[in-house]
């Protein structure tokens, strides 16, 4: 597996080694990266739950966007910073890690159906921004995203319990 060759070198290295043997610099990364995922998923909730049709009905989706963009920008930039850190203090934790791999493929479709939303469906916001139901597009990012974030959500907090991995992930990553 040439891509677990990368995590053992990172693994080597002596700024990895340092943060994994700091006795503060992992839960302190750690903390960072819950408390911005938390800021950052409360407000994709609050524009997920306008564009689905729960929440926030009275509000133009481009006043939420307008007004919580830029703190979304910062709790995602936080948990990318803190999460590859995390990961980097102890990459041969987390490479057999299931809900690890798990996490990060969710956040690449998590990626997408945002990318996708904003290139297509976003292009339209002044012509149904006021409506009580947005357009099935709309509506279906926004499902798409809660699922997706809820499942980011539960599988990073399952990456603590590697050892409940299903076993045909256990003998992929023997091998």
């Amino acid at each position: 597996m040439p891509f677990q060759a990368l995590f053992e070198w990172m693994n080597e290295l002596p700024s990895s080694i340092a943060l994994r043997q700091s006795l503060n610099a992992y839960p302190i990364l750690l903390t960072l990266h819950v408390v911005s995922m938390a800021a950052f998923g409360g407000l994709i909730a609050l524009l997920d739950l306008r564009l689905v049709g729960i929440g926030y009905q009275s509000v133009p989706v481009s006043k939420i966007t307008e007004r919580v963009f830029p703190w979304m920008f910062v709790g995602f930039f936080v948990s990318i910073v803190t999460g590859f850190l995390l990961a980097y203090s102890k990459p041969m934790t987390y490479f057999p890690n299931f809900y690890f791999w798990v996490k990060n493929g969710l956040m690449i479709l998590a990626g997408l159906n945002a990318g996708l939303f904003h290139l297509t469906t976003e292009q339209s916001v002044k012509e149904w921004e006021n409506d009580l139901v947005t357009p099935p597009a709309a509506r279906f990012a926004g499902i798409a995203s809660l699922v997706m974030w809820a499942g980011i959500i539960i599988t990073g907090r399952m990456i603590a319990y590697s050892a409940l991995v299903p076993q045909w992930w256990v003998d992929f990553t023997a091998n």
